[in-house]
């Protein structure tokens, strides 16, 4: 039997296959010597004792049973708290939660025995001015994205980088990413895949209106400045793709990498980034297509 080891919990509580999922964990546990703790929310959910405070104490790994919207909402959940996050992937690609539910006691008790992995995701900082004033600080370990409304026309951003003017871009929004969120909305932007140990900045642009106009890498010390120009009220900052921010004329977002936080992940043994990039993106195998003969 292994060793008692407190672990945390966090459940999308929207889908049933994760409930289910942490149930059969939840009465699993208690055989192998370990404790699950939720947070209120799902404990609640799930009938379990809810503690509204204390639910992190000493705890230093939490699975995370859903997609990678579920992982990013566990990342805002643990910024402060030095826990590391296994997630486990219910949804359809996965980059963030790379386990699987079919395997879940097993790589649960690999944690336990500390059969693992820490990878330091770095996070993103991005600082909302408002007539010189700072209104918002956001941390993001996916993307910061400034896109238009659905009625809106093209919207014209004023960018600097580090202080220094780089262009005006006239496009349908920018994505402002993290490696961690390259192969997230970046990706599907055209931006490039940097693996998540590499410090820097992606940015790209959506449906730009200029031919000139293509993803840029940034450094590590980099701040990229975006203003957008004009009157238009139809604008919006979004963290994560979770939280919205409205976006004044005037305002101004400064973006950067956190110099002092960031979120832990764990890899378990036999598995990491180019494994699982590799697997969802089915690079190096083979397709067949009938030509209709036997």
């Amino acid at each position: 039997m292994t060793q008692n080891k407190v672990l945390g919990l966090i459940v999308n509580t929207q889908k049933p296959k994760a409930i289910e999922t942490a149930i059969k964990l939840l009465r699993w546990a208690p055989e192998n010597g370990i404790t699950f703790r939720l947070p209120p929310m799902e404990a609640s959910v799930l009938g379990m004792p809810v503690n509204d405070r204390g639910w992190k104490d000493g705890i230093s790994v939490a699975i995370v049973i859903g997609g990678d919207g579920t992982f990013l909402r566990a990342a805002r959940y643990v910024l402060d708290d030095h826990i590391a996050l296994y997630g486990v992937n219910l949804g359809r690609l996965g980059f963030l939660a790379a386990g699987d539910r079919e395997n879940v006691k097993d790589d649960v008790l690999k944690i336990v025995a500390g059969d693992y992995q820490i990878q330091r995701r770095q996070l993103m900082l991005g600082e909302l001015y408002r007539s010189n004033h700072r209104e918002h600080v956001l941390y993001a370990l996916n993307d910061l994205v400034l896109t238009k409304g659905a009625l809106a026309r093209v919207m014209e951003v004023d960018i600097k980088v580090c202080g220094k003017p780089t262009s005006v871009l006239r496009a349908d929004g920018i994505i402002a990413s993290t490696p961690t969120g390259s192969t997230a909305y970046a990706l599907s932007a055209g931006g490039p895949i940097v693996p998540p140990h590499v410090p820097c900045m992606i940015m790209a642009p959506i449906c730009a209106h200029t031919l000139y106009a293509r993803p840029m890498v940034l450094g590590p010390e980099d701040v990229l400045t975006l203003s957008p120009k004009g009157e238009s009220r139809d604008l919006t900052l979004t963290q994560d793709g979770q939280l919205g921010y409205e976006i004044l004329p005037g305002d101004r977002i400064d973006i950067s990498l956190a110099k002092n936080k960031a979120v832990d992940t764990l890899w378990l043994p036999g598995r990491d980034y180019y494994d699982l990039l590799s697997k969802k993106l089915m690079w190096g195998q083979t397709f067949y297509v009938s030509d209709g003969e036997e």
